[in-house]
């Protein structure tokens, strides 16, 4: 069985045309390269706010959200987890197909994005296929206090910030001093309700899956309030698979 078209419903941008069905070029385009320094957060959520299901965010995914996620990680320069999400969601080396690699060296892009790690406590094992198989030297952000397992140095670049918990905007920072100007989060809510609480965040790119789960997961977003209040985001285009919406929300300058 296919996978679902990918249809363009409305995008704030009038060169995009609604109605087409899009292939992976010009989904792309929909999503492509911003100007200047980026921190893009991808996520997939229920209808009713749920942000796994029995644990996994796999059961709200599907097919096409796995073509935008590949997209995403086709166009950054820097892919940026948490230590927790890593190890949960069970991730390899990022690598990606030929295709977007042969993409990646036509617009002057190392053939992977950088994998840049959040781990207060150094957490992380050196001989999982995330660290020992990554075709680019990943970067764990991490705190003065943690104390390094042996192998990570050969492995991944350790980038202490913050004394006993990581300063990410501090660990942005760094990153961005490292070229990784369009940095992709992939999550978890407490990294993520991280950024938002130090005001770091300038796009969303949320899958709503078509699912109600009840009252038992959490939310996408977890961790520190924001003292400065909510966010306001502007809709950037909407895109629609079957009954899978596609939302791209970016900064209301």
């Amino acid at each position: 069985m296919s996978p679902p078209p990918i249809r363009a419903l409305w995008s704030v941008d009038a060169a995009q045309q609604a109605g087409a069905e899009l292939d992976d070029d010009e989904l792309t385009r929909w999503y492509g390269r911003s100007e200047g320094p980026t921190l893009r957060v991808n996520f997939v959520t229920s209808v009713d706010g749920a942000v796994e299901v029995e644990g996994y965010s796999a059961g709200l995914s599907g097919p096409a959200d796995k073509r935008v996620f590949g997209i995403l990680r086709k166009v950054c320069d820097g892919l940026l987890v948490g230590a927790g999400t890593l190890r949960h969601e069970g991730y390899g080396a990022v690598t990606l197909d030929e295709p977007r690699r042969a993409w990646r060296r036509a617009h002057g892009l190392p053939e992977a994005p950088t994998l840049a790690v959040v781990s207060a406590s150094l957490a992380v094992d050196p001989a999982s296929p995330v660290f020992a198989q990554a075709p680019v030297r990943p970067v764990v952000l991490t705190t003065q206090a943690a104390t390094a397992p042996p192998g990570l140095q050969d492995v991944a670049d350790v980038v202490r910030v913050g004394e006993r918990e990581v300063d990410i905007t501090a660990g942005l920072a760094a990153l961005r001093a490292r070229g990784l100007d369009q940095i992709l989060c992939e999550g978890g809510p407490h990294l993520f309700g991280t950024l938002t609480a130090a005001d770091l965040v300038d796009e969303l790119c949320l899958t709503v899956s078509p699912l109600l789960t009840g009252p038992k997961a959490g939310r996408i977003t977890a961790g520190p309030h924001r003292e400065g209040g909510p966010v306001a985001l502007r809709l950037h285009h909407t895109l629609l698979a079957d009954d899978l919406l596609l939302l791209r929300y970016t900064r209301a300058r």
